[in-house]
């Protein structure tokens, strides 16, 4: 049951963290080239600039790569591995699916090909990241980037209307900031929030929200809270700021969308992934570059409310290249790769989040004065175990660490959505989604 409800539920899945990005590319390759599937994001755009002129140079391993936007790459990458397919020596994949792929035999375990690699520096993985992609003690991904979450908002429109951020805000107080620096600039919108539908577009901020709000998915025992005052008090907060304060369009504004917003001056505030300061610093591609300011993650009940995320590369259990294909991923999560990225493209671009050693290197405490150490912070400060105010039946901060969550985190998401943009109410679409979560529920009570 659970290799046949991973697969349906995940290929409806939206992004889990950050996001973004769209197109795609491939080099010549054959022979023993290596054949990468991965979500198109900042990071991962950047890896495809730089990988024929460094690793392929080094290595004479070709790189073939295909890039997707996150809700089709979900949908193509759970296909490939879970029927066994063999398109693709090394995927784009998350702290969500690496556990339960993991106990189906998807994934190929790597501890044997970097435990013994003294110049990978196994030991230098952040502790939170090699637990989110293990199973049973083996680890079955390398993380190319860690994240947790945290709120962007621009310091000097903040600063010209008097306002002032607290270090660790309430979202009360985001609230009420939202509304007066709302047409602090024209055409310049409160806060942006995730509304597209997806268990991680939408749901990966929103989850946080009703965390904090007191609320869960399911309590210890297994019963669905979905309609529970808590859930409730906290999608409707959620929709309501969006609706009041929020970016045009928002039942179609993904991280991307937000990204977008945000770097080109168009909303005051953003509360999503912490790795995506390092677009918001590049004065090359972000028109408010030196203008951001970082708070941790806004909280109500609870003392953080940050998520916990890595985009990660696993191996197909299938694969008949594994020797290469184990090559190209220590290579993109190497201390090597991060120079290079430092070096050519710019030290704020830097797939941080992952080794403890980045925040040692001084170009990069330099260039990340502003959001490094917080992001680092939040990191350490997400409970995947504990991250709300009751005990939980399994893990996950932003998600519920069972297969069916995709499924169901995204068909709520759609009713949400639909709220958002003026169709039907919270209670409704709440309602519908504890009908959901009980079906859900049945598997494992």
């Amino acid at each position: 049951m659970t290799a046949v409800v991973g697969v349906a539920g995940l290929a409806l899945a939206g992004c889990a963290g950050a996001g973004g990005g769209g197109g795609g590319s491939s080099s010549d390759g054959g022979g023993g080239a290596v054949t990468v599937l991965m979500v198109g994001n900042p990071q991962m755009e950047d890896i495809e600039k730089l990988t024929k002129d460094t690793f392929t140079k080094d290595t004479g391993i070709e790189v073939d790569y295909t890039i997707l936007p996150e809700n089709e790459l979900r949908d193509k990458v759970t296909q490939d591995v879970a029927t066994g397919a063999g398109q693709y020596d090394v995927v784009s994949v998350g702290a969500y699916e690496v556990p339960i792929w993991a106990k189906n035999d998807w994934l190929q375990p790597l501890d044997d090909y970097v435990d013994d690699d003294a110049d990978y520096d196994a030991a230098d993985l952040l502790d939170p990241m090699k637990e989110s992609l293990s199973s049973d003690g083996q680890l079955y991904a390398l993380p190319f980037y860690g994240e947790s979450s945290f709120l962007m908002y621009r310091k000097d429109v903040l600063k010209q209307e008097g306002l002032t951020m607290p270090e660790k805000p309430t979202w009360d107080e985001v609230a009420d900031i939202a509304a007066k620096v709302d047409g602090a600039e024209p055409g310049m919108k409160g806060i942006c929030l995730r509304g597209l539908p997806g268990w991680g577009e939408m749901f990966a901020p929103l989850t946080t929200v009703v965390n904090t709000f007191g609320g869960t998915w399911f309590d210890e025992d297994w019963t669905p809270e979905v309609d529970s005052p808590e859930f409730t008090d906290a999608v409707d907060f959620y929709v309501n700021l969006i609706k009041q304060h929020g970016e045009p369009g928002a039942s179609q504004a993904g991280f991307t969308e937000c990204l977008n917003a945000m770097s080109q001056g168009k909303v005051a505030m953003w509360y999503d992934a912490t790795s995506a300061a390092g677009s918001l610093e590049d004065s090359s591609v972000s028109k408010v570059a030196g203008k951001v300011g970082y708070a941790y993650a806004p909280v109500k009940e609870t003392d953080s409310s940050g998520w916990l995320w890595t985009w990660s590369w696993a191996m197909p259990a299938d694969t008949d290249n594994k020797d290469n294909a184990a090559e190209f991923m220590k290579w993109a999560t190497s201390k090597q790769y991060e120079q290079t990225v430092g070096e050519q493209l710019g030290w704020s671009r830097v797939p941080a989040g992952k080794r403890a050693s980045t925040y040692e290197i001084p170009e990069y405490e330099k260039a990340a004065g502003d959001f490094g150490p917080l992001t680092l912070a939040s990191i350490e400060a997400a409970d995947p175990t504990d991250p709300g105010v009751q005990p939980r039946p399994t893990v996950g901060v932003q998600f519920v660490g069972i297969p069916e969550f995709a499924d169901l985190g995204t068909k709520v998401s759609q009713s949400i959505a639909a709220v958002i943009a003026g169709k039907g109410s919270v209670e409704d679409a709440l309602a519908q989604g504890q009908s959901e979560a009980e079906d859900v529920a049945k598997n494992y009570q």
